[in-house]
């Protein structure tokens, strides 16, 4: 199981917008939000590498690089992590946090119930 920091999720979400990417690519395309110079970047891409988070193509020039699991792996992932660790994995105990704390809608009511019977088998 893979704990990504901020950082790490700020790469990653450049790389799952584009594709794989060059580095000169991905630290323009990351430059805005972070400020970080390309030495930066490299540097978290070479540790995002040998943790599994980034593959890096080696062959040709210039490299490039790609995000090595999916966005919707990594958020199930995070999903997870979060709720066994703030929830001890009770799922209901979220939800019922979530909806104290901030009101849905009539809509999203409907919805929720609708989700809640179809899991019902």
């Amino acid at each position: 199981m893979v704990n990504l920091s901020e950082r790490e999720w700020l790469v990653l979400e450049a790389l799952w917008d584009g594709g794989s990417a060059a580095l000169g690519e991905l630290t323009k395309a990351l430059y805005e939000k972070t400020g970080w110079s390309r030495n930066t970047v490299l540097t978290y891409l070479t540790r995002m590498e040998a943790k599994g988070l980034v593959t890096i193509h080696k062959e040709g020039y210039p490299r490039r690089y790609q995000a090595a699991m999916d966005k919707a792996a990594c958020q199930a992932q995070a999903r997870d992590t979060f709720l066994q660790r703030v929830y001890q994995g009770s799922t209901g105990d979220l939800v019922a946090a979530f909806l104290r704390e901030k009101p849905i809608s009539s809509k999203e009511r409907e919805d929720l119930r609708r989700l809640l019977d179809e899991m019902e088998v």
